[in-house]
């Protein structure tokens, strides 16, 4: 897995992905964790879209949800243009209430169906219940694609142990220095896509001297390169940003490639180092 993945970047950053049930998906977002609800969430959301970005990022968790739906508004681009990803957080899951939660999320939305709904952390327990529920929800129309956030390996088996309905995208932690590769070699063989959250480590590796080496080469930013490898990879990223500067560099990944000597560098970098809670806690 050293080497360009399956897909197809030809379109630049209207490039798209097609998912395991048939919908299209951009394949950079952008990424709305810790971005101040209210007239911040929505200027970014409005200068990503103006920037070119089509894929935004949000949760019930953040509490910006209503403020995508302005920002869109104030775009001036369509609702249907846009890819929004939202998620069902942990004191929500179970069936009846995940059917509630996530009816709340599209009318904080808009009222436009959910493009892609998550089960954001994989709660012992209630996580069939909350995928039961999630099932329903496509086939009401409420949510278009259903997938996960954070699942392991073994959460995802015994997802699939209980139902036949496969996640589209599983969302998690990943970036070089927690190169997941076991993890992204199982979603690839199930034909679940990954996204990556966090993917550029918020910041705190911009250092590292093989980064900085090979995005020297390139004439390009440590952080264009790791979203390079993301692609590589087959990994849809989602970088965040408030600044209108980085929201245009963390999409400007289209005019170069990254060798296959370079992508195995990179990947070399991984050692277990995770920003967030570690899923497997979850059990």
């Amino acid at each position: 897995m050293s080497g360009p993945a399956d897909l197809d970047l030809s379109n630049g950053p209207a490039s798209r992905v097609t998912l395991r049930d048939g919908r299209s998906m951009p394949v950079v977002g952008a990424g709305l964790w810790r971005v101040e609800p209210g007239a911040v969430a929505r200027s970014v959301v409005t200068e990503a879209i103006a920037v070119g970005y089509r894929l935004v990022d949000t949760a019930t968790l953040y509490g910006n949800e209503a403020d995508v739906a302005a920002g869109i508004a104030a775009s001036g681009r369509p609702r249907s243009e846009i890819f929004v990803t939202t998620k069902l957080w942990n004191d929500e899951q179970g069936y009846g209430t995940a059917l509630e939660a996530a009816r709340r999320s599209r009318a904080r939305l808009g009222g436009a169906p959910i493009d892609l709904y998550l089960i954001h952390w994989p709660v012992r327990g209630l996580r069939s219940e909350s995928w039961r529920a999630l099932g329903e929800l496509q086939r009401s129309g409420d949510a278009l694609s259903i997938g996960v956030s954070n699942f392991t390996v073994p959460q995802l088996e015994e997802l699939a142990a209980g139902s036949s309905v496969v996640p589209v995208v599983n969302q998690v932690e990943f970036t070089p220095f927690l190169f997941q590769r076991d993890l992204l070699d199982h979603c690839r063989s199930h034909g679940i896509r990954v996204e990556a959250y966090s993917p550029l480590v918020r910041g705190q590796r911009f250092g590292d001297r093989t980064l900085g080496r090979i995005a020297a080469a390139h004439g390009r930013s440590p952080a264009q390169v790791i979203l390079r490898w993301d692609l590589q990879h087959g990994v849809v990223p989602l970088p965040k940003s408030t600044h209108a500067d980085r929201l245009r560099e963390n999409l400007d990944l289209f005019g170069f490639s990254l060798s296959r000597a370079e992508m195995s560098e990179i990947d070399a970098l991984g050692e277990g180092f995770r920003l967030g809670a570690d899923p497997a806690q979850f059990g």
